[in-house]
């Protein structure tokens, strides 16, 4: 179903408040370091004529607490009942079940059919509004106005833009495990609305998003040839990148969507080539007897990440964008994979193994603060939500039957496993929507 959406915003009340600054410093702290105390918030029923309503509220609730920065408040314990976004909260009733934050709302129905959507936030330590948005959207597109509202109570009480009006592309795998069918398949960031972009004649693996536009790369062995594939989301559209026998990874996008950056194996060697979209010429950046793989550009453009076996294991290196000024950034045990730069620009996350476990960590582009956020029997191919705060990766358990994806936020405290129909492994995160 294409994801077509028409939304006007109209600012209700918005009243950004000095007095509102207990609750927001308590989530203005870096989350890359140590450890946050969730915020605890009481989300009202939205009210409305219809399940759409509760299904609203659901939905919310749920994108907030998975951030693993809110504690919504259980409503058994809601002094004040019934409250809507007309009423200003008695605010006594709420500080004394410890809400610092309130959140109320209502959907209508339009006389053209249409739902309005409202919603207001309220800072009870304050007594004071902190932010109210309305919202006009086809009925079917229920769902992705709950994202939205959680994105913006989310980014108001932060200060740090959401992530949570976004998909995620993965490949979906079924079958025995020694004849998987592995299709491309796309999903809101939760697991909701999923549905297959290729039918599964063809192995498909590594699909990547672009950074910019509702865009994947991705490679495709049919006939045992690999190719490269671009696939526009909403249209169908499919083209060839390009054939390229003995690659080891598929592209990805540079931060403005005109190159991709790959790995080609030739001569029993990989180096990595960058490719212009439009004219289709590559450059190529490395040039080693070795295996060098996995590229991924930092969001500025400017300098690519890879791994390199050229010290004799796996290892993650940084360059230029032209190949320029190549150096070591890991240094720990074990075996280095999968580097990806952070939407920010402040971390790199990578795959590690050591010790017979599959660990998933991040370090600083400079290769210093290395924190290992989890691991487990076979944690692979982490990607980053598009605000740098969260990760989703991949992970078969031992006699598990096959992967399953899981998100963690930088704190390592927040792991929750994403649901998918079936087996399901390499997710890609999609930036926000528009």
């Amino acid at each position: 179903m294409k994801r077509s959406f028409t939304a006007a915003l109209a600012v209700l009340a918005v009243a950004l408040l000095a007095a509102a600054a207990p609750a927001r410093a308590a989530l203005t702290v870096d989350i890359t370091e140590g450890t946050v105390e969730p915020l605890p918030i009481a989300i009202n029923d939205f009210q409305a004529n219809s399940k759409v309503g509760t299904d609203i509220t659901s939905v919310i609730t749920a994108d907030l607490k998975r951030s693993g920065l809110f504690a919504p408040i259980d409503h058994a314990a809601f002094i004040q009942k019934n409250l809507g976004p007309d009423e200003t909260p008695r605010f006594s009733d709420w500080t004394v079940i410890n809400a610092q934050a309130v959140v109320t709302g209502r959907v209508s129905p339009e006389a053209d059919g249409r739902l309005r959507v409202e919603f207001r936030l309220w800072d009870s330590l304050a007594g004071q509004q902190m932010d109210g948005q309305q919202f006009y959207t086809n009925p079917e597109n229920w769902r992705r106005v709950a994202h939205i509202i959680a994105d913006a109570i989310y980014q108001r009480i932060t200060g740090e833009k959401g992530y949570f009006d976004t998909r995620v592309v993965f490949v979906d795998e079924t079958g025995p495990k020694n004849k998987r069918v592995k299709r491309l398949a796309i999903m809101d960031q939760d697991g909701a609305n999923v549905r297959y972009l290729t039918k599964g004649g063809d192995l498909v693996l590594t699909p990547r998003f672009s950074p910019n536009r509702q865009e994947i790369t991705y490679m495709s062995f049919g006939n045992a040839e690999p190719r490269v594939y671009l696939l526009q989301i909403e249209t169908g559209q499919r083209e060839i990148v390009g054939n390229f026998p003995g690659m080891t990874f598929s592209p990805r996008f540079s931060p403005d969507g005109q190159k991709v950056v790959m790995s080609l194996q030739q001569e029993g060697n990989a180096n990595i080539y960058a490719m212009d979209l439009r004219s289709r010429a590559t450059t190529r950046l490395t040039n080693t007897a070795a295996i060098d793989t996995s590229p991924s550009y930092a969001p500025d453009g400017n300098r690519i990440v890879f791994e390199s076996d050229r010290g004799g294991r796996q290892q993650l290196y940084v360059m230029n964008a032209d190949g320029s000024g190549q150096q070591r950034i890991s240094f720990g045990d074990g075996a280095y994979s999968t580097p990806v730069w952070s939407p920010r620009g402040d971390l790199i996350a990578f795959t590690k193994q050591t010790g017979g476990l599959f660990q998933i960590g991040v370090m600083r582009p400079d290769g210093s603060g290395e924190r290992i956020l989890t691991s487990g029997f076979h944690n692979e191919g982490p990607t980053w939500a598009p605000n740098g705060r969260v990760l989703m990766f991949f992970r078969d358990q031992a006699g598990g039957g096959g992967p399953h994806l899981f998100s963690i936020d930088l704190t390592g405290r927040n792991e929750m496993q994403v649901p998918t129909p079936d087996f399901a492994s390499d997710p890609a995160w999609s930036p926000l929507l528009e």
